[in-house]
Parts: structure tokens; sequence; C-alpha cells
């Protein structure tokens, strides 16, 4: 039987919806809906089994508007309407929500948010793997206020570990997977004051060669390619350019000199051949600073494998680990589309995100794997305005006509011009400038473009993060514990509980 036909009985549930047009649709097609959503989840029952595997998926700053838009833009480039399609993992079958506030911040960032998802304890913003009595950049800490993440206890409960990203690997929520450092800004030795690295302080660069729990990370691919080069070498694909390390190591050759069975690759043909049989330690880092966008990723000089590639490669390697796996991917640029304002890239990010989970979901066993996808935090993106269904999500808002019929009318505002249904709280504006200005005639300008910033309401250089609860989706193994608002803690706690990670740990050590 294939792993696929097993999804509604073990907890991952299979869509019953399916794309439809507003045309075919009828009083009778919401009630077939309605009994067929019904019925499929009074057959389903919670799986209480041992979770041997989990995948911790991390959209950095997907918020519920932006999975709305993504879900609506993923229809559309497929010639629907877009509001009645699901993206991957909208079809797992338990959903919570989470709230993401920091201890010293009401709306958080990447390093405090994914450090509580990886340890079970919140803590400051800007701060990874510390407890919430250290200040940020304070290097005066001792063990006491050192956090272990669930990859470093798996990795000493003998399985198998990776962690993957759209963005440089040692950005702080990657980091957060392996790191411990007061400033989530200390991606290498350059990025260090002299004063912390005389404290003691290391740089997140080198402490995801240096990881001494288990026998090593076994896949580490994104970006951030200078931080693991020295300042004295130029990079393979941006020539004119250098690494950035001041202590003259290099760790890409000591990631493969220190494992075995090991490689390093920076481009997408040499990804590509890669054999997952014969790889059991993989580097990867394709970029420079951050990979691509999704929607700039053909255009890249050395060649990039999308998410979903990594993803799919990342499981091949753990899965042959009869102890299991704990993987994290995180879509990274998500967030960085929505700090310039631009809705286009951002959502299109989270829909690679979505063939992401796909993969997974398709590649792995839902009896004995959980699958959480969540989100660190939200974005200030807004969806309004009245567009009649199906008007593009990156358009401008055109409304139906008095009896509510399809129209051409572009709505005007009270200065007379038109606006588009994504818009920002704040943010660079149409202009990319984050100076105030007076509104933009869009009238001629084209929104649907790759390179078109949404408006902003108040004028910043960058758009910032917001504080609602955002959603946790999840599948398989224990899954169902996600049932009810929670403190974005509680994801450490459901797979530390689902994978019995503990006891696999004392297991292991009494072994050695």
């Amino acid at each position: 039987m294939k792993k696929g036909s097993l999804l509604l009985a073990t907890g991952l549930g299979l869509t019953l919806t399916g794309a439809t047009s507003a045309n075919s649709e009828s009083p009778q097609y919401w009630v077939d809906n309605g009994k067929k959503a019904l019925a499929a989840e009074l057959r389903s029952y919670p799986n209480m089994r041992s979770a041997k595997n989990i995948i911790l998926f991390v959209g950095d700053g997907m918020g519920m508007s932006t999975v709305t838009a993504s879900r609506i833009l993923e229809g559309q480039l497929r010639g629907e309407n877009g509001e009645e399609n699901e993206l991957s993992f909208e079809q797992l079958p338990y959903m919570s929500l989470s709230k993401t506030y920091t201890t010293n911040f009401q709306v958080p960032d990447s390093a405090g948010t994914m450090t509580a998802m990886m340890t079970g304890v919140k803590t400051r913003s800007g701060v990874l793997n510390l407890d919430q009595t250290v200040d940020r950049g304070d290097c005066n800490f001792s063990e006491n206020n050192v956090l272990t993440t669930f990859l470093q206890t798996a990795e000493d409960a003998g399985q198998s570990t990776g962690v993957v990203s759209t963005a440089r690997l040692t950005h702080a929520t990657p980091a957060a997977t392996y790191s411990v450092s007061p400033d989530r800004g200390w991606e290498d030795d350059k990025d260090m004051p002299q004063e912390a690295k005389d404290a003691g302080c290391v740089d997140i660069a080198s402490q995801l060669i240096d990881f001494e729990y288990g026998n090593g990370i076994e896949v580490a691919m994104g970006g951030g390619r200078r931080s693991f080069i020295p300042a004295t070498m130029n990079d393979p694909e941006d020539t004119d350019r250098t690494g950035e390390r001041q202590d003259n190591r290099n760790l890409t050759e000591e990631w493969v000199a220190n494992n075995s069975n090991s490689a390093y690759v920076w481009n997408k043909e040499q990804f590509d051949n890669i054999d997952p049989q014969n790889t059991d330690h993989l580097l990867g880092l394709f970029n420079r600073s951050h990979m691509e966008y999704e929607a700039d990723r053909e255009e890249d000089t050395g060649g990039e494998p999308s998410i979903a590639d990594m993803t799919d490669k990342a499981i091949d390697i753990l899965s042959k680990n009869r102890k299991g796996f704990f993987l994290m991917v995180e879509s990274g640029r998500i967030d960085h589309g929505h700090h310039s304002g631009n809705a286009y890239r951002a959502l299109h990010d989270t829909i690679a995100f979505s063939k992401a989970v796909k993969t997974a979901m398709e590649k792995t066993d839902p009896r004995e794997t959980l699958i959480i996808v969540t989100a660190d935090h939200s974005h200030v993106m807004t969806i309004a305005g009245y567009p009649q269904r199906g008007n593009s999500i990156l358009g401008k808002v055109v409304a139906t006509d008095r009896q509510g019929n399809p129209s051409d009318n572009v709505l005007l505002a009270a200065d007379g011009l038109p606006y588009t249904t994504l818009g920002y709280a704040n943010g660079p504006g149409t202009n990319g400038s984050g100076s105030a200005q007076r509104r933009v005639d869009l009238n001629n300008m084209d929104t649907e473009a790759r390179d078109f910033r949404q408006e902003s309401l108040i004028p910043l250089y960058s758009e910032t993060h917001a504080g609602e609860d955002v959603a946790v989706y999840a599948g398989g193994p224990w899954a169902h514990l996600f049932n009810k608002t929670q403190e974005q803690s509680y994801v450490f706690y459901v797979m530390n509980h689902a994978s019995r990670i503990n006891k696999r740990k004392w297991w292991a050590w009494n072994q050695w």
C-alpha cells in the first residue's frame, strides 16, 4: 500500500474540496462539500505512536494574511479563482495558534521565537539559546544560562539531524537549532567585538562546524558562504568578493576533513551530483549571503536548488538512520520580501515553501513522522478593499456591480486614486524610499510586477514584524496535541513528547 493511502487513517489528512469555479457552484455544492469535510473528520483518529522522525517547517514571517494571499495566488497561477485553493500544509488535520511575544518584546524577532520552539523556554529578542536573564551582547553568562535545543538532544540520542534554510545558515532561525550566542548578529568572527572574543564568546558559523553533540549535524544547507571562508579567499561565485572570516579558518574544508563520507557543495550542479546513499554529511552553501528569492532563483549565477529540492535531498540522507531523524526547514526569505514591502516575492517564496512541505509529506510515512508547519512571527501585510472573487491578489481592487455581479469597476480611494488588495501598515512603500509621500497614482502601474512594492501607511525604511498569533499546522504522531492557543514554546514540548527523545537519549548513553 502506498504511504499516501494511509493519510486519513493516520492523521495527515486528505483534501476533499478540490478546485472549483464560481459557475459550477450551487447551494447543493456547499452542502455536499460540508458533509464530505465532516465525514472525513469523523473517520480520523489521533495517532499516538512514537514519532521516529520529526520535521519542523518554519515559514519565517508567514502570518495568516501571508498564508491566505499565497493560497489565492497559487490557485490563480493555475488559472483558478484562487480563494478555494489549499496550500499543502493546510491539508494537515490539526491546527492551533501560537503566541509569539518574547520576554522583552511585544512584537518579536526570530532569535527569541525560534529559541522558544527549540528549547521550550522563552527568552529575549536577539538572543540565541540563552535564558532571559542574559542581556543581549553580554558574554558574562554561565552554563546555567545555556538552553539545550531539541536538535542537540536528538543528536545525543543517536538520531540524524539536518538544518535547511533559504536564508544564511547563520541567520537567527537556523542558528537557533545548533548555536548559543548572546547576540544573533555574531554570525562570524568579523561581526564580533573584540571584548566578546576576549570573554570567550564564539561566532555562530564556527559552532556549526565544531558542533559537539552526537556525531555532528548530518545536513546543513542554505546561504551564508561568507561566514565560512576566510577574508583572504575569493568567493567561488561572486569572484570579486571574499569571505569574511578574520581567523583564516576555512570551515568548508574543516567540514569535509572532520566528517566521514562528507561533501561540501556550493552550486546546483554539485548538489544534483550528490548521491544520498554515499553521503552521510552534506554542507551546502549556495550563496555568499542569503539564497535567492524563489522568483529570482533561475537567474542565480551558480544555480541554486529549490527549498523543495533541499528538503528532498535532506530526507534521503537523514532517513538512512534507523533511529530516526530531526529536520528543520526554514523558508527565510518570506520575511525578507515583506521587509522590502514586496508581496510578490514573499508570496512566491511561501508557495515554494508549500511545495517543500508537500515533498516531505510524500516522502515520509505518516505513521512514524510528525510534521509541524508554523511561523516564528507575522508581518503587517493586510488583505482588504472588497475586491470581487477571483480578483488578482496582487492587483488593484476591482469590485462587483450594484447587484453583486462581476464588473470592471476599479475602486477609488477618497483621493480619487486606485489601491491594491494587499498593503502594509508600515514599510518603504511604492517608491521604496521609506520617506513620507503622497499616494502614488497606480492607474498606469503594473501592481503584479515582480519588483512592485505595495503602498504602506507609515513610512519606514524596512517594514516590521507583526505581533498577532501565528498558526501551527501538524500531522502524524501526537499532532492532535496542537488544538488550541498555546505559548510558542509549547512546540518543543510536543516534539519532546511525541519522539520520547529523552528516553532514547538515556538508552543511547547507556549503550555507549
